[in-house]
């Protein structure tokens, strides 16, 4: 009788997932959205072009990539309901409908290039996920383990994916190397010469009290999604563990070498102490008292960071990297937009709570 809970759980879970990492694709693929026009080119003629018109090996590894996650969610989401050779097909269908709708709609941003290069290798990840979630979906610590784990953490009301799923959106926007541990505004430092002495800057409390409020957004998230509320100073520890490493590997990999630590600073630091301490405090709060908490917080965030801060455009962080690919502008418009939705996300998440 627990298989059937355990599964739709894990269902919706995924679905969530699968669902916003498509629309990661689409703001990624049509971004910034603006100077759409005819070019007068027809969509035939981009299918029908020699192969390798456009080859590039990055941005045919990047495609490849960037839709086999997409793959292994729906594989992953539809094996639940169909046998493992439908999953494979439909998943792989679902990439390929999606990628054609991407490569139609960049024909008309004069900022892309349509190519079927991309489509096909759009459609090989996805198919490649898909069948990769057909080797993960039968072993025990998937099927079994890692469901009766989440279950044994985590409530098993209806809401609590959508919950899991915002975590999950909050540490992929805060990967970013270019913004701040836990901040919202892009850096935008100018190279220095090495060993030149550097004139100290005045502490920016808006950009720690920003970095204060982003970190208890999280754990009031934490607080409501765990069945016990002692596991939130050990889940935020180990998300925030995950998040500087994944930050300092991805600033190694994209950064210039004298930008490799600017994303830890002293306004950082200081949010997150004061986030800490006032995350204990509310951990004591009654149920209906932390969502009116985490709503407030949701609420001052989106104030202070959309309002009050200036987080600067997406390309004024590029002078970090050494790297010059459009994917990272793109990536930095992301984190961006993510910053400006997710207290949306999570107030939606706390109006659906409230009322249950």
């Amino acid at each position: 009788m627990r298989a059937i809970p355990v599964i739709a759980v894990r269902t919706r879970l995924r679905a969530y997932l699968a669902a916003g990492y498509a629309l990661l694709i689409v703001y990624v693929s049509l971004s910034p959205f603006s100077g759409w026009q005819e070019q007068g080119l027809a969509f035939s003629d981009v299918l029908a072009a020699p192969l390798l018109q456009t080859y590039s090996l990055f941005d045919t590894a990047v495609n490849l990539l960037a839709y086999l996650p997409l793959g292994l969610l729906l594989g992953l989401t539809l094996h639940a309901r169909f046998s493992a050779g439908w999953s494979v097909l439909l998943a792989a269908l679902g990439g390929v409908g999606l990628s054609v709708a991407m490569e139609y709609a960049q024909m008309y941003l004069p900022m892309r290039v349509s190519s079927n290069l991309d489509l096909l290798a759009n459609s090989l990840g996805a198919l490649a996920g898909a069948l990769l979630a057909m080797g993960i979906a039968p072993r025990a610590w998937f099927a079994l383990h890692l469901a009766h784990w989440r279950l044994r953490l985590f409530h098993s009301r209806d809401g609590v994916d959508f919950g899991l799923a915002l975590a999950a959106l909050w540490v992929f926007a805060q990967v970013n190397p270019s913004l701040p541990m836990l901040g919202n505004v892009f850096i935008s430092e100018a190279a220095r010469p090495p060993f030149a002495a550097v004139q100290p800057e005045p502490l920016n409390w808006m950009k720690s009290m920003a970095v204060s409020l982003n970190l208890l957004m999280l754990g009031s998230l934490l607080l409501t999604l765990l069945r016990q509320r002692r596991h939130a100073a050990t889940g935020l520890v180990m998300i925030l563990g995950v998040v500087a490493l994944a930050k300092f590997v991805a600033a190694a990999v994209l950064l210039k070498s004298w930008a490799l630590f600017l994303w830890l600073n002293s306004e950082a630091m200081l949010g997150i102490f004061s986030g800490v301490l006032a995350l204990i405090a509310a951990s004591w709060l009654p149920r209906t008292q932390l969502l009116w908490f985490a709503a407030g917080v949701a609420l001052a965030y989106l104030l202070l960071a959309q309002w009050v801060l200036d987080s600067g455009a997406p390309s004024s962080a590029m002078r970090l990297y050494h790297w010059h690919y459009g994917h990272l502008l793109n990536y930095n418009g992301l984190s961006q937009t993510i910053a400006l939705v997710f207290p949306f996300l999570m107030l939606g998440y706390l109006w659906r709570a409230g009322n249950r």
